[in-house]
Order: C-alpha cells, then structure tokens, then sequence
C-alpha cells in the first residue's frame, strides 16, 4: 500500500513540502512506498492520472496540499483511506474561478491553461459530504491568505480539525507536523526500527 502526496495547485512534487514529506518518509519510514506525483493541470486529467496510479497501487493514506487536499478527499472517498490535508481547498471551483487565464510552471516548464469549463468538473467532483470524517486529519493555518480556514472547518466537521493561528498559505513548519501525521495515516513502526521521530 502505498502514501501518496498531491500538491497544490500550479505546483510540483518538487514543492518545498513534497521534498520535506519525502526526505521525512526516506529517514523515518524507509520500508514506506511513498509517491510524490506531478499531477495533470486539468480536473479530468489529474482525475484519471489518479484513478489509473491509484487502481495499480492502493492508497494507504493520502497527504494533500490546497488543490492536493480537495484531490486527497475525492480519492480517500473513493478508497476509504485515511487522508492529512494541508490548508485544503473547500469548493476549490468558487476560488479558481478568480484564476482563469494562462500559467507557465517555473519547475515543470509547461504551459497550461486554467478555463471556466474546469470550474464546472471540479463541483461536480466535490463530495456532498464525507461518509467517513474520522479518516481525515485537517490542518489549518488561520493567516491563510488565499483560502478561508472556516470553510474547510466547517466542512470537515467530524475529522481530527488543528486550526493554528497565524501562519500562511503555504502552512509554516510543516516539517514539525509530519511526526503526527505519519502516526494518523497509522503507518507500521515496523517500517522504522525505532519508530517515529521524537517529538522534542
């Protein structure tokens, strides 16, 4: 079984969290496949990329960023997985559509295009509630800038909620929380012969 991490949105597996998660994962977990993927920009590409990485290798447990988080909760829907969200988007379609327009990626060297027809795929994705909250582990920073924590709070209700207060969008000292969201997605100390990183 395999811990997946999704990034956010015009972002890469090369992103400063996807780096610390795998370097964390590498040392801590080193028995742990865990997969970091450069997700397609479009919400039925990265749906099928998903959908055909995920059926070849189950998710155990899912970690998402923003965008990733939204992405994290349709897939852990689909497989009843347990998932970490990282200031997750909530109705990521009535945010993006103040985005639409043309973006090159610094990392990936690519263009693509944000439309409106993509606002429309990623409602329909949205799930109308979540059968199982108790599986998601939701982090939130309340200095957020680019999305509203209370929405996710609301959302979410019933899930293991941490709304910090200050930091950013882009979650400051993620690092110091991967020691607890490995314990969430309950991965085997097994894979570590001597555990989980101390918590000092």
């Amino acid at each position: 079984m395999t811990l997946y991490y999704l990034h956010g949105f015009a972002s890469s597996s090369q992103s400063v969290k996807a780096v610390q998660a795998r370097q964390f994962f590498a040392s801590h977990y080193p028995q742990q496949s865990f997969v970091a993927l450069d997700l397609a920009y479009t919400p039925a590409d990265a749906m099928a990329q998903l959908t055909a990485v995920m059926n070849t290798a189950p998710p155990h447990a899912i970690i998402g960023s923003s965008l990733g988080g939204f992405l994290a909760t349709v897939m852990a829907e689909r497989y009843q997985c347990r998932a970490c969200l990282i200031n997750p988007a909530v109705a990521p379609h009535q945010v993006l559509s103040e985005y639409l327009g043309e973006y090159h990626h610094p990392v990936l060297q690519q263009k693509f295009t944000v439309q409106a027809s993509h606002m429309a795929e990623l409602e329909q994705l949205m799930p109308v509630r979540l059968r199982q909250p108790a599986n998601y582990l939701v982090l939130l920073q309340s200095g957020d800038e680019v999305l509203d924590y209370r929405k996710a709070v609301s959302y979410y209700q019933g899930a293991r909620l941490q709304v910090i207060s200050g930091g950013d969008h882009s979650f400051q000292g993620f690092a110091g929380y991967l020691p607890a969201i490995a314990d969430f997605c309950q991965l085997s100390t097994a894979s570590h012969p001597h555990g989980p990183m101390s918590r000092k």
